[in-house]
């Protein structure tokens, strides 16, 4: 299988190394930024060898890219995030092409067991009233969008599993909190990778959930394995399909 790697960043970068450990075809690197990339942009040179594309680039790009990429009718695995309001258009453009397309806020494997845990965890909250629910993401300060996609996912599980909670509020709050809001703080300093945090808060006790990682390896290995898993398949997926075929 040939891998199209599209943004030469350092996730880029982590991609390429995770799939030469796995044996597989780096058939383009495409970056217009990078000296090291293979091409400029994405045309049929960069496309000819390639049977998946691996899209890390920015939120201001990442449409265009998938268009570009549709049109040579090859797969994608999108790891960009901060573009989920164009859901409608990327899907049309799947259909349209008849390719096949997995996004995810986070690609880590550890993340998604996470994800499972938190939606759990937040079932049992849900019965259980006298626990206020909250969250927290860390950073590094070259990082673009915040909160992080991944923040919005677990907000997201939250909310959808605890009734009394309805509204994510990510913003600085100047005032007292509603009771049916779920406040997610996001941190940004110094290298870190990335760091989720759930809490549930008593008056008498704090239960922390956290998923801390350690570098870039975990999500590089996970969009090799999602770009294995759309190999072939037709339409747009979110992670949760690709896990719960894997998981069975």
């Amino acid at each position: 299988m040939g891998i199209s790697i599209v943004g030469y960043g350092k996730m880029g970068r982590e991609i390429e190394k995770a799939a030469i450990a796995k044996g597989l075809g780096i058939a383009s690197i495409i970056d217009p930024n990078s000296e090291e990339a293979t091409h400029k942009e994405i045309n049929e040179s960069s496309m000819k060898n390639a049977d998946v594309c691996i899209d890390f680039t920015s939120p201001d790009a990442v449409i265009g890219s998938i268009r570009k990429i549709a049109k040579f009718k090859k797969s994608i695995v999108v790891g960009t995030t901060g573009w989920y309001d164009k859901i409608s258009e990327v899907k049309s453009i799947v259909k349209k092409n008849n390719i096949g397309l997995v996004y995810s806020s986070n690609f880590s494997i550890g993340i998604n067991m996470f994800f499972k845990i938190v939606e759990n965890a937040a079932k049992i909250a849900d019965k259980i009233w006298d626990y206020d629910v909250y969250g927290y993401e860390l950073h590094h300060n070259k990082k673009i969008d915040s909160p992080s996609g991944t923040a919005r996912s677990i907000g997201e599980i939250l909310v959808k599993n605890i009734k009394r909670k309805n509204k994510l509020v990510f913003d600085r709050i100047g005032r007292k909190i509603s009771p049916n809001e779920l406040h997610f703080a996001s941190v940004r300093a110094g290298s870190i990778p990335g760091t989720h945090v759930v809490g549930f808060d008593s008056s008498a006790d704090t239960i922390e959930l956290r998923h801390e990682a350690r570098n870039r390896e975990g999500f590089a290995l996970g969009a090799i394995m999602a770009a294995k898993w759309i190999q072939g398949r037709k339409g747009i997926y979110g992670i949760d399909s690709m896990m719960k075929s894997i998981l069975g």
